[in-house]
């Protein structure tokens, strides 16, 4: 039986204040523990639950079903019957509005277990200050109603959420096979508007090439959630994975976690995508010349790890005229993605004023001929 046949016991993560008993929430802000209820603070990595170093986890031995049972936890979570989105929730929580789309959803709660995260980024920044930002930017954009600006303002307030992400290293070595074209110039006659002249054509002469490249990848990142479109995660990169914490549960104080939906070996297959396309780049520029042509690339990969880990999220669903807009913030950065609303007033405001203005500008034209 593999360790994945025995689940470990289910951890309830609650973090009660020392002077009053109410709970410690985490104050990005002040990157610390903070009570609401009478404003006793603690530092993060005070009490016994503090974190150790980061650690890989061998990829071929987690495939395998080799892991030990001190690498997988089980959460309670609740799956979003629209989404489908998997979010943790505390036992006394029995109906909630998903994060993620805005739906309201009864809380089934069931088990979801899963590899534990090794690290995480904190958030930097309060709800507040998110908020601002994701009115600051719909504010940005040509077109958008304000109605859904007002809103959005005056809404309910925004949802901290951790997101899933693996990481992967990779040692690579990989030999290849192609060529090599190098251009040079021929002088020929040609007849040009009835007259002979010379030109110079460009050939290339090409000649085989083989060898080997090595490439060590460090924190491939891929997303491990569905809920949320690839094309607004992607784009709130970059991650200062650099400043990546040991993940230390007291760092979702107040905020909520969602469970990966993407296994470790459907997300290595897209790691694995990337770094191909990598490693075709530094063979073209291994083989050199003015032109490159690659016929085969045959890669071995040594050491193989990896991480999953949680990256920090502000995110607001909005239903606004029965449509649903969403928008995300990067926790650390402030970089804002989601939806583009259009409003169809201001559109056609905008086309009668250029038909206006088309019409005078033919006009004014007119007079002066």
């Amino acid at each position: 039986m593999s360790s994945f046949d025995t689940p470990a016991p289910a951890d309830e993560y609650r973090f009660p204040c020392d002077n009053c008993g109410s709970d410690f929430r985490y104050d990005p802000e002040h990157d610390q523990l903070t009570c609401d209820h009478c404003g006793n603070t603690q530092n993060i990595n005070a009490g016994p639950w503090r974190g150790g170093t980061l650690r890989e986890l061998d990829f071929r031995a987690a495939v395998a079903g080799e892991m030990p049972d001190t690498e997988i936890e089980e959460t309670r979570v609740v799956s979003c019957p629209n989404c489908g989105a998997q979010t943790e929730f505390d036992q006394s929580v029995h109906s909630a509005e998903c994060p993620f789309c805005a739906t309201p959803v009864v809380t089934d709660t069931g088990l979801h277990r899963h590899i534990k995260p090794k690290g995480l980024l904190p958030f930097s920044f309060d709800e507040r200050t998110a908020r601002d930002k994701m009115t600051d930017w719909l504010g940005s954009l040509w077109f958008a109603p304000n109605g859904l600006q007002d809103y959005a303002r005056n809404g309910r307030s925004m949802s901290g959420i951790y997101v899933p992400y693996w990481t992967f290293d990779a040692d690579t070595n990989s030999s290849y096979t192609g060529s090599r074209g190098t251009h040079y110039y021929e002088t020929k006659t040609v007849m040009r508007d009835g007259k002979r002249k010379q030109v110079r054509v460009r050939k290339t002469r090409w000649r085989a090439a083989s060898g080997r490249v090595a490439r060590f990848f460090d924190d491939v990142l891929v997303l491990g959630s569905k809920s949320l479109p690839k094309k607004y995660t992607d784009a709130l990169e970059p991650w200062d994975l650099s400043e990546m914490e040991p993940y230390q549960p007291q760092y979702l104080a107040g905020f909520r976690a969602e469970g990966y939906q993407i296994e470790l070996e459907d997300a290595f297959v897209e790691a694995r995508a990337y770094m191909d396309r990598v490693i075709h780049r530094d063979v073209k520029f291994d083989i050199g010349g003015d032109e490159q042509r690659v016929k085969s690339v045959d890669t071995q990969i040594g050491t193989l790890t990896f991480k999953h880990v949680l990256l920090p999220v502000w995110m607001a669903a909005y239903k606004y005229r029965g449509k649903t807009y969403r928008f995300v913030v990067n926790g650390r950065t402030g970089r804002v993605q989601g939806e583009r609303p259009y409003s169809a007033i201001k559109i056609a405001i905008a086309v009668i004023l250029g038909l206006i203005a088309a019409a005078a500008v033919g006009f004014v034209l007119a007079q002066t001929q």
